[in-house]
């Protein structure tokens, strides 16, 4: 998202579909009071996360927005000012992440930065890595850290290394040494970045100790890519032309016109040389079934989430839906077979001990933010995950990414208390990450009722 604008690829190069929607003034509640310090979920089935497992019954005390004290519920006394939340029966499992997320910048206004912001959270998203940043976001994720808005965890690229902006070595340097100074988090990079201005961004990023990741430009090619060791790669990007044989293209929309000459029995010795490499990646899958699919983009616009968007963001959804399944490139026969072979490409390189991480592209079209992202995590089950590898993607993953696993990912004392309470268990079905009773952030706890309510006046804005 650029400026408020969402940026879709189609053949390799960015579209920016204007989003009338980023210069709303809605209604959104914000931090109205001051929290709780000390909660208390009592006779709670806890899912860590650490491994595969549910401690029964336990009572989670959460103080000062950490994770204070775990344990047996008939042995932890619950402190006399803590606000108790009844958990039995229902399941506490640490809140997840969306790896590819969006926040309006540019002319967006501050009602609809802080409605995207909530829809993550009542989502269950309590960590969100922007992929597409500017200076307000800088502002932004200082904000959230210190709970003056109701937010995720914010990390943020600055703007993108694209074909536009990084046009030769001097001024990819440049970018690389202004963004680092602002003190943006990681690099984000686009379609048609010339690969002598990718290398050298490559080495000065190295020298200034900044990440970088994104998509994979055509004349860089995923060898090069993993060579350079991307923090992570992101939608899959340049998978399926290496595997076509035509690591440079021609490519449309992540290889979709190459679905046909893939070469599936490469796919392992792709999962090797990723794990070899230390890339990790972010499939993005929801973004794929969403494009590709064959279900009628008029009623994917009934999909939940859907009331929480500005109706002229839909319908311009709907549009690009329509366009992009009448181009060329896209046959149902084909689409199909491009999902498929992206399936076996999540499974093997999961098995193949490739770091995946959750990430949806939201918003983004029909990805409405924190919605998407259950059909994320649906996706990784469908392609032959466990629901635990699934969550895996979202929590213990993300923090070994960010490399705080003392901070957040499970559900250990200490720990940041990002978490979720859900009326099922989430190892027997993913689906019932969905079903929750509320959502903690930073030690805040937002019940049911009143995300619930934060919706339904979102809903009601104009």
């Amino acid at each position: 998202m650029v400026g408020g604008a969402t940026v879709v690829q189609l053949n390799r190069r960015p579209i920016t579909l204007l989003v009338a929607a980023a210069a709303l003034a809605v209604a959104v509640p914000s931090v109205a009071q001051e929290p709780p310090t000390v909660v208390a979920f009592t006779n709670v089935n806890v899912v860590p996360m650490d491994r595969e497992r549910v401690l029964a019954n336990q009572t989670v005390v959460v103080r000062d927005g950490r994770i204070a004290e775990i344990g047996p519920a008939a042995r932890v006394r619950v402190p006399d000012d803590a606000l108790r939340v009844d958990g039995r029966g229902r399941y506490l499992v640490p809140g997840v992440a969306e790896m590819h997320a969006h926040i309006p910048g540019g002319n967006a206004s501050p009602a609809w930065v802080e409605r995207v912001l909530f829809l993550y959270l009542a989502n269950g998203v309590t960590t969100i890595r922007g992929m597409l940043g500017g200076p307000s976001h800088l502002t932004l994720r200082d904000r959230a850290a210190r709970g003056e808005i109701l937010s995720p965890t914010i990390y943020t690229s600055g703007p993108s290394f694209n074909g536009g902006s990084a046009t030769s070595p001097e001024v990819a340097r440049r970018m690389v040494e202004e963004q680092r100074a602002a003190g943006y988090d990681f690099l984000k990079i686009h379609p048609g970045v010339p690969r002598v201005a990718f290398d050298t961004m490559a080495a000065a990023a190295q020298r200034a100790g900044i990440r970088y990741a994104g998509h994979v430009p055509l004349e860089v090619g995923l060898e090069r890519a993993l060579e350079a060791r991307y923090a992570s790669i992101d939608h899959l990007d340049g998978y399926l032309e290496w595997l076509a044989g035509m690591p440079r293209g021609p490519s449309q929309w992540f290889g979709l016109n190459l679905a046909e000459r893939v070469d599936q029995s490469r796919i392992a010795e792709a999962a090797r040389i990723t794990r070899e490499a230390g890339v990790w990646v972010v499939p993005t899958e929801a973004l794929m079934e969403s494009f590709v699919g064959s279900e009628p983009p008029e009623q994917m616009a009934r999909w939940p989430g859907m009331e929480y968007l500005p109706a002229a963001m839909v319908r311009q959804w709907i549009q690009q839906l329509t366009n992009f399944r009448s181009q060329g490139a896209w046959t149902s026969e084909r689409a199909e077979r491009f999902l498929a072979i992206r399936k076996r490409l999540i499974r093997e390189l999961h098995t193949a001990g490739v770091g995946i991480l959750l990430g949806s592209d939201a918003p983004q079209v029909m990805n409405v933010p924190g919605f998407s992202i259950h059909r994320e995590l649906r996706s990784y089950v469908a392609a032959g995950l466990t629901p635990y590898q699934a969550l895996e993607t979202g929590t213990r993953n993300v923090a070994r990414f960010f490399g705080a696993e003392r901070e957040f990912g499970t559900v250990e004392v200490g720990k940041r208390a990002d978490l979720v309470l859900l009326d099922a268990d989430p190892l027997t079905d993913i689906g019932n990450f969905r079903r929750q009773a509320g959502v903690m952030v930073g030690g805040r706890w937002l019940p049911r009722e009143e995300v619930e309510r934060r919706l339904a006046a979102i809903a009601a804005a104009p």
